[in-house]
């Protein structure tokens, strides 16, 4: 007679893949009905932090469907390895968002100039619902921005408002920035008649000769002189922009100064709910400033 051994079943292992596929489930029809539907963003963050938790759930129990397999010889090694799996996505993103909550400052706007901060065309305001945060925008806060993104700082550039704007839409628009609001002239106060001609064909002037080239440049100490030259009239540019795989919402606003034969260019971003932006308005802000730089400098090697 011949003699036949019953395997012992994991139900920890089994119950794992369901619970690990329910996770994936979930964090990937959140992240779509956010990306491209309109459920919003503090919705979002927590049914993240619930598949999160499920799949943290599904890890352990595929680490004991794995024990029981290794000690008693039990099925459900396919379903544990298969947990696992399915639970890496939710708790990668997890870990990640965590670690950038953990290590970046708890602030949610950033901006180039930390004294006087471009001020808003209409002041962004969204049901916070669970994600509360602090309305105004401290010193301290400020602060924590400079000690955390010391390198983000406003551009001056040598040439005329008229070529930075338009440099400075360009940009906005292959960024994926829309722009809602803007005010504010390119050349306040002058009269038409005394706005500089281009040449025509037949003038005297060298056609090709290239105009004052856009030059980054340090910004002027922050003494009278500077805060009067940058109380002079320009242009205040306001929009929104969107991450490119989360939706995540954030508000801009980019501030335009001409300051003698120079412009200066500020800008500000703030995230749309909670306290924590975690780091993404400083990188919207970067980002935007080193292709800002690109393209001046590039018309430069053109």
């Amino acid at each position: 007679m011949a003699i036949r051994y019953d395997r012992p079943v994991s139900s920890a292992a089994r119950s794992s893949r369901l619970i690990g596929a329910f996770s994936l489930v979930l964090a990937l029809a959140v992240m779509i009905a956010h990306r491209f539907g309109g459920l919003a963003t503090p919705y979002l963050v927590l049914l993240l932090i619930v598949a999160a938790g499920c799949a943290l759930l599904a890890a352990m129990l595929a680490a004991l469907g794995l024990r029981s397999l290794w000690m008693t010889g039990a099925e459900g090694g396919l379903a544990a390895l298969a947990a696992l799996i399915y639970a890496a996505f939710p708790l990668a993103l997890g870990a990640y968002a965590t670690e950038r909550y953990m290590t970046l400052p708890d602030i949610y706007d950033v901006s180039t100039d930390l004294v006087t901060a471009p001020d808003w065309l209409s002041q962004p305001y969204f049901d916070q619902i669970w994600l509360k945060r602090q309305v105004q925008v401290t010193p301290e806060d400020r602060e924590k921005q400079l000690a955390a993104y010391p390198e983000l700082t406003g551009r001056r550039y040598e040439g005329a408002l008229d070529r930075v704007l338009e440099a400075v839409r360009k940009v906005a628009k292959m960024s994926g920035m829309t722009i809602t609001e803007s005010s504010g002239d390119t050349e306040p106060g002058r009269d038409p008649e005394d706005r500089p001609v281009k040449p025509q064909p037949g003038d005297d002037a060298v056609a090709d000769a290239p105009d004052i080239i856009p030059v980054p440049t340090p910004r002027p100490y922050d003494d009278d002189v500077a805060k009067l030259i940058r109380g002079v009239n320009g242009v205040t540019l306001q929009g929104t922009t969107r991450t490119l795989i989360l939706g995540l919402r954030f508000d801009f606003i980019i501030r335009l100064r001409e300051e003698a034969e120079t412009t200066f260019v500020d800008i500000r971003v703030a995230s749309r709910y909670g306290q924590n932006d975690l780091g993404f308005s400083a990188e919207i802000a970067g980002d935007y400033l080193k292709a800002l730089d690109a393209e001046l400098l590039g018309i430069a090697g053109g």
